[in-house]
């Protein structure tokens, strides 16, 4: 999508919060930390330098209208995000509580390149598409891929690539898994097997009710077939559920609790 600039410009100063043509602004002013903190709030990894605040956002909104969407009366997902924010009612300016002042400014800009926003039933912020009177949605899942995200989907193949068993465990899992809430997590690693029990983690889980749940994992990097251990290092299915059987009946010790437990999960 390609905007004249005199639009973006507009709707730049709009997300500044610039008072235009008047000493009231229905928008909330902010400034460099605000900005980016605005565009983190839409899941963009934009960052203020410094510059002119309305030059910088103008660019900013010229590359996210660029970035890969489905047709042409459907925008980026990231620009509806950024729509969306503009108008939420949680930033209400004085003299204007149902933010109707601002609503009618932002589609000054809007109605010029063809679209129009408005709030639903819910009092959020939505895009509609004024020739095909359509609404924009976000994509599925299966959105095309930016550029940024292509890049870091070939850096992790090629990590996943290269790394060993041990590697993806300690570098991939465990961070994955504390992120998740998972406490307690312990990687038994292939040093010794003797002490695996048919597990490469175990880890517990604290439900509200302060019940815990313990999870063990055994970690594969390849393929996983009914045959006999392949060239490729494939594992047999077979090997895989006799470890797990292993897992389930070993107990663990859990030092918080002072006792050994089972492991409930695989």
């Amino acid at each position: 999508m390609k905007w004249k600039n005199r639009n973006l410009r507009e709707l730049a100063h709009i997300i500044c919060g610039d008072a235009a043509q008047s000493e009231v602004s229905y928008f909330r002013y902010r400034s460099s930390t605000f900005l980016t903190e605005f565009f983190e709030d839409c899941d963009l990894d934009f960052v203020h330098d410094g510059s002119t605040r309305w030059a910088w956002v103008s660019a900013r909104l010229e590359e996210v209208l660029a970035l890969p969407h489905s047709g042409p009366s459907v925008p980026p997902d990231a620009f509806i995000r950024i729509i969306r924010a503009v108008l939420d009612k949680g930033e209400a300016q004085k003299g204007d509580p149902d933010r109707s002042k601002a609503l009618a400014a932002l589609n000054v800009v809007l109605v010029r390149e063809g679209w129009e926003a408005f709030y639903d039933e819910s009092g959020v912020g939505q895009l509609r598409h004024l020739p095909t009177n359509s609404v924009a949605q976000l994509a599925n899942p299966h959105r095309p891929m930016t550029p940024a995200e292509l890049e870091r989907r070939d850096q992790l193949t090629a990590y996943l690539n290269k790394c060993s068993e041990d590697e993806l465990v300690e570098e991939l899992l465990l961070p994955l898994f504390r992120q998740l809430g998972f406490h307690r997590i312990t990687a038994a690693g292939h040093k010794d097997k003797a002490l695996e029990y048919g597990k490469d983690v175990w880890m517990k889980y604290t439900l509200p009710t302060l019940h815990v749940l313990y999870f063990g994992i055994q970690a594969k990097k390849g393929k996983l077939d009914s045959a006999g251990v392949g060239k490729d290092g494939s594992a047999n299915v077979a090997e895989i559920h006799n470890q797990v059987t292993m897992m389930l009946g070993h107990e663990i010790f859990d030092p918080e609790l002072n006792r050994r437990v089972l492991v409930d999960h695989a």
